[in-house]
C-alpha cells in the first residue's frame, strides 16, 4: 500500500511539472514580464504581475463559491477586463467557460444554458435583463455582476469583485491535465441548434504556437482586441497568443470603426485584425485619411473571405503594414491555414498553406483525396483539433469520420499546396443543375466602383431551382442600378452565373464577428419574392 501509495504521489508531482495549462501559461508570462503593461482597458492598466494576482483571487473566490472542476461557467459580456481575468481564472479551477455571443435571443440563451448544464453565470450589467428572462427557464447555483463596482446589483446577484474579495493571490491547488476541456464554444451554425465545440487546453495552445508561427507575432507587440472575445478568432488567435508572448493588449469594447482609428493613432499599436466587412468599414471612414496609422505593422483577416478589390486597396492605403490571411473554423480552435505578406499578390485569394501544426488535404464525397486543382471539401489533421461536439457524439464521429476533421468548406489545392477557399458548401448556389459559387460572383460585383459591399445569395425559383441574388450595399454618393449590376457581370461571367435579382440596402445583416447573415438575408428576400 505504502508503494503505491509513493507510486501515485510521483506521478502527481511529475504531472503538475510537466503540465501545459491556460493557468500555467499566463503564470510564466508573469514572471518573465512582471512589471510590463499586460492589458489596456478604458482608463486601466494592468500589468502581468497584476492580472496574474487578480486571476488567482477570481480562481480562490470561484474555489470557495463549491465551482469546481468539470463545472459549466457561462460568460456573456462585451469586451472587458473581467472576461480576460475571468478565461484564465475558470481555466485555472477546472471549471469549463461557456461564452455566449449577446446577441443571441432569449430561447437561443436558454438552450445553450440547458445543453451545457450551466452551473453559474458571469454577465455584465447591459445583459442582465435578458440573463434574467433567460434563469427563468434554467436554475444556476450562482450568478455574477461584472463591470463597475459602484453599480447597485439586483436581487440575487453577487458583483464579481466580492468573489474576488480577501482572496488569496497564490494559485489554487488544483489537479489538471492538458488534455481537460477548458473552453465550450457554440457554432453560430446553419442547423436549427448550435453545435457547442469542445476546446482542451493541448487543443488551444497548440493553435497559439502556430498563430505566432505562422503570423510573425512577438512580445513588442501592441494588438487591438476589438472584435468580440466570445468568438474563437480574436480569442484563440490574438488574444490568447499575445499573453503567452508578453503583448500589450488594449480591449475595445466593440469594433467601432472610429474607435480602431483613434486608438490604432493614440496608444501606436501595431497589430489588428478584422474581418473583411469591418476592414470595409474602416477604409470608408471619414478619419481613415486623418488618423496616423503609420505604426500600423502587422494586419490580418479572416473569419469571412475577403473581396480582392479590398485587399488591393488596403495594401494600397496602408503601405506600412503587412498583410495575413488567417483562415479555419472554430473546431480546429480556429486556426488552418496562413497565407503570408510574401504572397499576398502571388497567391491573389489564397487561403494560403496549413499552419505549422496541421496537416490538410482536399477530398471528394468518398473521403479519397483529389488530384491537386481538383474541387473538393477541405479535411485537416491536427491538434487544434476539438475532443468533439458536447454532448452529440452522431455530428463529432461525422465530423471526424475517416481519421480527419471535415471542414465543411470546399476548395482547391494548387500544385504548390495553396488552399483556395470556394466556398461553404452552403453557399453553393444550384441554378438550372449547376453549382455557382457565391463568392466568384461576390468578387465581380466588388470591380464596380459604386460598390462597398455585396453579398450574394440564392433565393428558391420555379425555373432555375435557385436564382442568383445579389444584395448591395453601394458607396456614399454613388449611385447604381440593378440593369448595370446585370450588365457589368454579363461582361465576366457565364449567362447562369450572372445575377437574376439585384437588391440594394443600407447595410448587410452581420454578427459581432463581422460575418455577414446570409441566412437572414436568403429568408428575408426569399420572403421578397412571394
Amino acid at each position: 500500500m505504502t508503494e503505491q501509495l509513493n507510486l501515485a504521489e510521483i506521478i502527481d508531482s511529475a504531472q503538475k511539472v510537466r503540465r501545459n495549462t491556460l493557468g500555467d501559461l499566463l503564470q510564466r508570462t508573469s514572471e518573465r514580464f512582471p512589471k510590463k503593461n499586460a492589458l489596456v482597458y478604458k482608463n486601466q492598466r494592468i500589468t502581468y504581475e497584476e492580472l496574474n494576482a487578480l486571476v488567482n483571487r477570481t480562481a480562490q473566490g470561484l474555489l470557495a463559491s463549491s465551482l469546481t472542476k468539470g463545472d459549466f461557467v457561462t460568460v456573456i459580456s462585451r469586451n472587458s477586463l473581467d472576461f480576460v481575468v475571468l478565461n484564465f481564472a475558470l481555466a485555472r479551477t477546472g471549471a469549463v467557460m461557456v461564452p455566449i455571443n449577446y446577441m443571441l435571443t432569449e430561447e437561443e440563451i436558454v438552450y445553450i444554458l440547458e445543453h451545457a448544464k450551466i452551473r453559474a453565470v458571469f454577465s455584465s450589467e447591459e445583459f442582465q435583463p435578458i440573463m434574467d428572462q433567460a434563469l427563468a427557464h434554467h436554475q444556476v447555483d450562482y450568478k455574477f455582476v461584472m463591470g463597475d463596482c459602484s453599480q447597485e446589483v439586483s436581487d440575487g446577484w453577487t458583483h464579481i469583485h466580492d468573489l474576488q474579495k480577501n482572496q488569496p493571490f497564490s494559485a489554487p491547488d488544483v489537479q489538471l491535465d492538458d488534455d481537460d476541456v477548458v473552453h465550450v464554444l457554440y457554432t453560430s451554425g446553419t442547423e436549427s441548434r448550435p453545435k457547442g465545440v469542445m476546446l482542451s487546453h493541448k487543443s488551444l495552445i497548440s493553435e497559439y504556437v502556430s498563430s505566432i508561427i505562422d503570423g510573425k507575432m512577438s512580445d513588442e507587440d501592441i494588438v487591438i482586441h476589438a472584435l468580440p472575445l466570445y468568438h474563437s478568432a480574436q480569442l484563440h488567435v490574438f488574444l490568447g497568443p499575445s499573453i503567452y508572448l508578453g503583448s500589450r493588449g488594449i480591449i475595445l469594447e466593440q469594433p467601432s470603426p472610429e474607435k480602431i482609428l483613434q486608438i490604432i493613432e493614440e496608444e501606436r499599436a501595431t497589430l489588428l485584425f478584422c474581418p473583411p466587412t469591418v476592414w470595409i468599414a474602416l477604409l470608408r471612414h471619414p478619419d481613415f485619411d486623418k488618423r496616423d496609422l503609420s505604426s500600423l505593422k502587422k494586419c490580418y483577416y479572416g473569419a469571412a473571405i475577403m473581396p480582392m478589390e479590398i485587399l488591393k486597396e488596403l495594401k494600397e492605403r496602408l503601405p506600412g503594414a503587412s498583410l495575413w490571411n488567417f483562415y479555419g473554423q472554430t473546431e480546429v480552435a480556429p486556426l488552418a491555414t496562413a497565407l503570408q505578406p510574401e504572397d499576398q499578390l502571388r497567391k491573389l485569394g489564397s487561403a494560403g498553406l496549413p499552419s505549422l501544426n496541421v496537416q490538410t488535404k482536399i477530398v471528394n464525397d468518398q473521403d479519397e483525396e483529389v488530384p491537386r486543382g481538383e474541387l473538393g471539401e477541405i479535411v485537416h489533421r491536427t491538434p487544434h483539433a476539438m475532443k468533439g461536439y458536447l454532448h452529440d457524439a452522431e455530428k463529432t464521429a461525422e465530423a471526424f469520420r475517416s481519421g480527419w476533421f471535415h471542414s465543411g468548406d470546399l476548395g482547391i489545392m494548387d500544385d504548390e499546396g495553396y488552399i483556395t477557399i470556394v466556398d461553404r458548401k452552403k453557399d453553393m448556389i444550384n441554378t438550372g443543375g449547376v453549382n455557382v459559387s457565391s463568392r466568384e460572383v461576390e468578387e465581380v460585383i466588388y470591380e464596380m466602383e459604386a460598390v462597398s459591399e455585396v453579398a450574394v445569395i440564392s433565393i428558391p425559383d420555379s425555373y432555375w431551382i435557385e436564382a442568383v441574388t445579389a444584395i448591395i450595399v453601394t458607396k456614399e454618393s454613388h449611385l447604381v442600378t440593378e440593369q448595370e449590376v446585370i450588365d457589368f457581370c454579363k461582361t465576366r461571367l457565364s449567362s447562369f452565373k450572372t445575377p437574376k435579382h439585384v437588391y440594394f440596402a443600407e447595410e448587410l445583416p452581420k454578427n459581432p464577428s463581422g460575418k455577414v447573415l446570409k441566412r437572414s438575408l436568403r429568408t428575408d428576400y426569399t420572403e421578397r419574392e412571394k
